[in-house]
């Protein structure tokens, strides 16, 4: 016994020291010198684009097979199917709502603002406008279609969330009947997402190069003079989301759930950075199940709600395509009746489903959604499309912002929540694990009792 004391006795300083916090650093120094490069030599950074690129596509590679394992896992630890099912029609319940809520406030902002008047069309921004319809803002009937994946892999080598949604749902019932005899394949997915996991930390070194590339871009093609007649339409919607989040979004989060919206949205800040620099909520999304699993959601809600939000609970896109639309009517000189407005806006509601998931989609859906329902203000897409980039990050926070709150929500509505846990990770008692994004630890609700006091003392 003596003999074995002081081989045990190391194991106990392992006070690593988190690194990962000067590659967040890293990130904010990148953006600076992007915009830096931008404005001074605007030609050269234009062509940097291929870094942003690069990256975003580096996370998008990891979406499918973590949202395949999550939702796998999920379900398949789940004895009962009604468990699951009841999750999802919250969850989809919930987003409707927030949809309709969204596009009600997006509605009175433009009406008041009427940032659109007074600018006037030239025939290259028609053309530009004209150009941003494509086949991407499916129909409902072709959407739902396009759900179902051509082969049991294609869904994964194709990178469709809602095909890789409905093939983990699949497996993960199938695995759900199997009872004892699945346990081995479950097994071998939660090995798999610690390993996707592993990678997913490695790319995430990558950032700063991808954020100077992409801000780079932006800042060359658009410059500031490109801005300036379109600071109200940025301001309005900008303040517009920031209300949401933190009034709308804010106080039902502590009504229901009892949590301060501040306290989540400081948990989650090195999320909001990654999406600022990068435009692109998708590069959020990995980071954002293992954060929710770590604050104490349970993996079927966090399984279900956050791939499902990233597809139907687009709250920065309901402001945004209500702001611009209104815009673009009072810029072309047509502004619409509020008997006019409602129902545009509800077809909108309904095209951005089909585009779910499409990078750029806001702006793909708002252009064919114009076309579809009111072609003649397709032309006045082209005024918006210099300064999209810039209120597309505005959307991709406000989404992200959105599915974060939605899951807490939806965790605490079928009480699949530890709000002890909650109250510990977001006081900073229980730190998230950024090196390795190690979910394992995260689900205390599915814990035997015995490890749950063990994972609370460490």
């Amino acid at each position: 016994m003596a003999a074995t004391t002081p081989d045990t006795a190391p194991a106990a300083p392992r006070a690593k020291r988190d690194r990962t916090h000067y590659l967040y650093i890293a990130v904010i120094v990148a953006v600076v010198l992007g915009i830096a490069v931008g404005l001074i030599w605007p030609d050269a950074a234009v062509k940097l684009q291929p870094l942003g690129t690069g990256f975003v596509n580096l996370i998008k590679m990891m979406i499918s097979p973590i949202i395949f394992c999550t939702i796998v896992l999920g379900i398949g630890s789940v004895r009962k199917a009604a468990k699951v099912g009841a999750v999802g029609g919250i969850a989809l319940g919930y987003f409707l709502v927030m949809s309709l809520v969204a596009l009600a406030i997006g509605l009175v902002v433009g009406n008041v603002l009427h940032p659109g008047s007074g600018l006037h069309l030239t025939n290259a921004l028609k053309q530009t406008g004209q150009a941003q319809v494509g086949q991407d803002a499916l129909p409902p009937v072709d959407f739902v279609l396009s759900i179902i994946p051509k082969t049991f892999v294609s869904a994964f080598t194709e990178g469709q969330v809602l095909q890789t949604l409905l093939v983990a749902l699949l497996a993960g019932f199938a695995l759900q009947a199997m009872g004892a005899a699945g346990q081995p394949v479950l097994r071998g997915v939660e090995h798999l997402q610690r390993l996707v996991f592993r990678i997913l930390s490695m790319v995430m070194w990558a950032a700063p190069l991808g954020a100077f590339g992409a801000i780079a871009a932006v800042t060359g093609s658009a410059g500031l003079d490109a801005l300036k007649s379109l600071a109200v339409l940025m301001l309005g919607f900008y303040i517009t989301c920031v209300l949401f989040v933190f009034v709308v979004l804010g106080a039902v989060l502590r009504l229901v759930a009892g949590v301060n919206v501040f306290s989540l949205c400081k948990y989650l800040a090195r999320e909001f950075l990654l999406i600022l620099s990068t435009s692109s909520s998708e590069s959020a999304l990995p980071r954002l199940i293992a954060k929710m699993e770590h604050l104490g959601v349970s993996k079927p809600v966090v399984g279900i709600t956050v791939p499902t939000g990233y597809s139907f609970n687009l709250d920065g896109t309901m402001i945004y395509m209500t702001m611009a639309s209104l815009f673009i009517a009072d810029a072309l000189g047509t502004p619409m009746s509020v008997g006019e407005q409602i129902p545009l806006l509800l077809f909108l509601l309904l095209a951005s489903k089909g585009a779910a998931g499409v990078s750029g989609a806001g702006l793909a859906t708002l252009a064919g959604g114009l076309q579809s329902h009111k072609p003649a203000l397709v032309d006045g897409v082209g005024l918006i499309v210099g300064i999209d980039r810039f209120m597309s990050e505005a959307r991709a926070l406000t989404n992200f912002a959105g599915n974060a709150i939605a899951t807490v929500l939806v965790g605490t509505w079928t009480k699949e929540i530890d709000k002890a846990r909650v109250r510990q990770v977001l006081a900073g008692e229980l730190p998230f694990d950024e090196t390795t994004l190690d979910v394992q630890a995260s689900t205390v609700a599915e814990v035997p009792e015995p490890r749950k006091e063990r994972l609370a003392k460490a």
